[in-house]
């Protein structure tokens, strides 16, 4: 059977996805988020009732706002976006610079763990 020669065939496109695009393309190649890292089991909050129409807003920008409407937290909000962590938190510290968030750490986060309670527990484990 010949090729279908009306669709055009690129390594992007996916018949069963649709448009392939890289996480390292929606960061534009970055890794860390913007004004500092946090933790993964912190909380999301829009500011806002809605995105505004910024030029400078991905979809996924606009997608995690919409999410965040709610507090959830960043692993959640991964989950339910389909992204990465990494992604997800590149794209957070994005919208913490521009004021469309608040992060919220739990205080247990923010609260160094006991060195001595961990040794203990491995212990624990290594005796089962």
């Amino acid at each position: 059977m010949p090729a279908d020669l009306t669709r055009p065939s690129h390594d992007w496109l996916d018949a069963d996805a649709g448009p392939v695009v890289r996480p390292y393309a929606v960061t534009q190649g970055r890794v860390a988020p913007a004004g500092g890292d946090f933790d993964l089991v912190a909380f999301v909050v829009a500011t806002i009732a809605d995105t505004p129409a910024l030029p400078s807003l991905l979809p996924e920008h606009r997608g995690i706002v919409t999410a965040a409407w709610e507090p959830i937290s960043i692993v959640e909000l991964a989950s339910t976006l389909d992204l990465s962590v990494g992604v997800v938190r590149v794209l957070l510290g994005d919208l913490r610079s521009a004021g469309l968030i608040s992060l919220y750490e739990p205080s247990a986060a923010a609260k160094p763990h006991d060195v001595d309670v961990l040794k203990a527990v491995v212990n624990g484990l290594r005796a089962l």
